[in-house]
């Protein structure tokens, strides 16, 4: 049994015709819409259209509409799309397929044309870029809401998923970490029907994090090694100039060889609690 999970703020609009079109494709599906503290007649679209809704008190964001979702769902695959109409139902069966053919996860992948802006396709293609190099496998579309998962394997990352807009990066991070095979299949994305919930002014901080989190989710090595070298060269290199200038060791050096040090045992400390995260007593 497959379930789709849709979170939903104020998509009427676009739900009036994705939903007809979402039982058209998948008859048998379970559907779940997740309406996160919805102002217009998101509710009442959904009850017309004999779906299932999950309404949220007031607004606790993408990801936890995502989990509520996820709780909820009978299917042992579920999928989730976006509510605003970019997502075609026809695909659904393309990324379900790729689940039979033995991936946990499946995300739709979206190309340059499909993404919401040159900003948000230029901050999507270094997140995809600097993801890959994490991971040491090829990440298509880091940030893509469109993903099939089987649902006990979903479930296990729960407990990681932010409230806010980057389930997507956290769970493909975790299921690379996990050494749950994912995959990816080529998609169209639609221009979405209303007005994108995201702020480039608001948001723009919390995607600049999310670079870290995928760095310390993942492997914090990675991020904290290439940084504790930094500043021992950077150490070293003022050592020297001072040595040769003025024959002496200077604070400063002092202060860089010392940074060296202790970011690199944060970086042991994050290494060990993000094993302790990620490991699963059965």
């Amino acid at each position: 049994m497959i379930s789709i999970v849709i979170p939903a703020k104020n998509e009427a609009a676009a739900l009036e015709s994705l939903l007809p079109r979402l039982r058209a494709a998948q008859p048998s599906a379970e559907i779940l819409v997740v309406d996160d503290g919805s102002s217009d007649a998101t509710a009442l679209i959904c009850a017309s259209h004999a779906v299932s809704v999950l309404r949220q008190p007031y607004s606790m964001g993408n990801g936890a509409a995502i989990k509520r979702g996820t709780r909820a769902a009978r299917g042992e695959t579920i999928v989730f799309m976006d509510g605003d109409g970019q997502h075609d139902p026809a695909d659904i069966g393309r990324l379900v397929a790729k689940i039979d053919d033995g991936f946990d996860m499946v995300v739709g992948a979206r190309d340059w044309g499909g993404q919401a802006g040159v900003g948000r396709g230029l901050a999507n293609t270094f997140y995809n870029w600097l993801a890959s190099k994490m991971t040491g496998h090829r990440v298509a579309d880091l940030t893509s809401g469109f993903r099939a998962a089987r649902a006990d394997k979903f479930r296990e990352f729960l407990h990681l998923l932010p409230n806010g807009f980057s389930y997507p990066t956290t769970s493909t991070m975790a299921f690379f970490r996990s050494a749950y095979p994912v995959a990816y299949v080529p998609i169209k994305a639609a221009q979405r029907v209303g007005k994108s919930h995201i702020k480039p002014l608001r948001d723009g901080l919390r995607f600049l994090l999310i670079i870290f989190k995928i760095a310390t989710l993942y492997s914090p090595l990675k991020l904290f090694v290439p940084a504790s070298v930094l500043f021992f060269l950077l150490g070293l290199g003022n050592y020297l100039y001072t040595f040769f200038t003025m024959h002496r060791l200077t604070n400063m050096s002092v202060l860089l060889f010392s940074a060296s040090v202790i970011v690199f045992l944060i970086g042991l400390i994050s290494e060990q609690i993000t094993a302790l995260t990620y490991r699963r007593d059965r």
